[in-house]
């Protein structure tokens, strides 16, 4: 059976194929303004790449905050649940995810069958999510990709106060202007996001072992910050980004569709 999984983020799209062997492709486009329009783009997208007929996908669960956007699929999932079926595909020994997308954050318990136990989320405002990073970086005038290999070379991370994004880059506005490193002012921009997703896991009582996913995951210095301050490895997947994709593909092979 051919099923897909489409997970409708604020920045990015995602979307994964599986049939009964296993997972066939990923695909990642940028959400822009119209979420409807990006889960079909995509599906055709991987759908064609694939050389397959639409007709033959047995089933499709849509995730992610535009998930009720995607008239086409089956059912409509919550990124939690999806992320959880994803991560126990992947690693089913993993006990806790982290999962840092566009708009907010999450911290997620698994039982040992990968059943969701709690779960911590912020979701009030844009602090420490992938925006909020995005905002940072452009005020520091460094591309995306170079954050995290940038803030390893620190020496002494700056003090950030402060998570609410407008307040944090009028924080950095002010430690360029005495003259600070970027390679510390990132630094401290992890700690701050660390120390943050350190407590959510603490109102959930976290267990090792760790898995961070979303697209933030790709980025080395929060993952070292994150490792520092629970002395515990977090582990990365190569499929981080599109995890809930993968976790909604997999959810499908239970709805049955016909497109």
């Amino acid at each position: 059976m051919i099923t897909a999984g489409i997970d409708i983020g604020s920045i990015t799209t995602k979307a994964a194929v599986m049939n009964d062997s296993g997972l066939l492709d990923l695909w990642v486009i940028p959400t822009g303004f119209n979420a409807r329009q990006a889960g079909e783009e995509i599906f055709e997208q991987i759908i064609c790449g694939l050389g397959l007929n639409p007709s033959v996908v047995g089933g499709v669960v849509a995730t992610g905050y535009g998930r009720k956007s995607v008239t086409f699929a089956q059912k409509a999932v919550t990124e939690i649940t999806c992320h959880a079926t994803g991560v126990y595909y992947l690693d089913p020994t993993i006990r806790t995810i982290i999962d840092i997308g566009g708009q907010d954050s999450k911290v997620i318990l698994l039982d040992e069958s990968g059943k969701v136990r709690d779960f911590a989320m912020n979701d009030k405002c844009a602090a420490g999510t992938g925006r909020f990073i995005e905002v940072m970086a452009r005020a520091l005038h460094v591309e995306l990709d170079a954050f995290g290999p940038m803030s390893l070379q620190a020496n002494n991370p700056a003090a950030i106060t402060s998570l609410c994004t407008v307040f944090a880059e009028s924080e950095v506005i002010s430690l360029i202007s005495l003259g600070e490193s970027r390679e510390n002012i990132i630094a401290g921009i992890h700690e701050s996001i660390a120390a943050r997703i350190i407590a959510m896991m603490g109102r959930i009582g976290w267990r090792p072992p760790v898995m961070m996913t979303g697209g933030v995951a790709r980025n080395i210095g929060l993952v070292q910050s994150l490792q520092n301050r629970l002395a515990s490895p977090v582990q990365v997947s190569k499929y981080a980004q599109a995890t809930g994709a993968i976790g909604a593909a997999l959810l499908a092979r239970g709805v049955g569709f016909s497109r």
